[in-house]
């Protein structure tokens, strides 16, 4: 739900009042061994003898959206299928598949916050911050994944939540961004987005809106230039110390080198 209607607009410049996540990589170390299993599995389903690993759907991972990586895949290992007249709806029911194996995953335990991502939260509802998802994935997925991971009223806290169907352009396009800051009346300088990639960090920074990056398994050593900060772990820092930092070097422009960035 995106709760456009239920926000009134308080427009003003500093200090944090939200943090804005994303999802796979970020909330959980879902790519591996979720979203990657979830594939093959659907693969398998459709009779296809394509194969992810490790590494390859790391590589994967440059193309943003589910659909669009089968399509690429396929344009590049089975072109011959992609040409097929069904390959849309066959890209579709296999996308589909994907998600219910992958919600079947969740719902098994399969699938682990990071680790101080819950003390965070706390915290920042203590703080009275809004909390927001954006993200280029399935809503299903989305919420599979929250209704495994957190009770009734976190998961209420998360006010505002804008997936891959909410956009007409995904991540690296600032799209979700703004409209996650439309929803919640805030100017960019109000939100930290709190991501694991590069393609992440475009979309917040040509959207102006300061990024924490939590480096992640498969983007580990992407390159991070312009994020406000980078940290390893939820647990290399509190909350508190993030917004004391934040507040601060919104006293100084040239210390938050996120404005007027393009997509390249």
């Amino acid at each position: 739900m995106l709760g456009f209607a239920a926000l009134t607009p308080t427009y003003g410049y500093g200090p944090l009042r939200a943090l804005l996540f994303d999802v796979d990589g970020t909330l959980a170390e879902t790519e591996r061994d979720g979203h990657r299993i979830a594939f093959n599995r659907a693969f398998r389903d459709c009779g296809l003898r394509w194969d992810w690993d490790a590494k390859r759907y790391g590589e994967l991972l440059q193309i943003t959206g589910g659909r669009e990586r089968i399509a690429h895949y396929a344009a590049l290992h089975d072109p011959r299928w992609l040409a097929g007249d069904d390959a849309a709806s066959a890209i579709a029911e296999l996308h589909a598949r994907k998600n219910l194996h992958y919600a079947d995953l969740v719902r098994r335990g399969r699938i682990q916050l990071r680790h101080g991502l819950h003390e965070w939260l706390q915290q920042a509802r203590t703080a009275g911050l809004h909390l927001g998802i954006v993200t280029t994935t399935s809503r299903d997925n989305l919420e599979a994944l929250l209704d495994s991971s957190f009770d009734a009223d976190m998961r209420a806290a998360f006010g505002v939540r804008i997936t891959g169907e909410d956009v007409r352009l995904k991540k690296p396009d600032p799209e979700c961004y703004r409209l996650a800051l439309a929803a919640l009346g805030l100017q960019p300088s109000q939100a930290l987005a709190i991501e694991d990639s590069r393609n992440g960090l475009r979309s917040a920074m040509a959207a102006e809106v300061p990024t924490l990056i939590v480096r992640s398994h498969y983007f580990r050593d992407d390159d991070f230039s312009g994020a406000w900060r980078v940290i390893d772990d939820f647990r290399e820092c509190s909350l508190a110390d993030v917004q004391r930092r934040f507040d601060a070097t919104q006293l100084d422009e040239t210390a938050c080198p996120h404005r007027a960035v393009p997509i390249l």
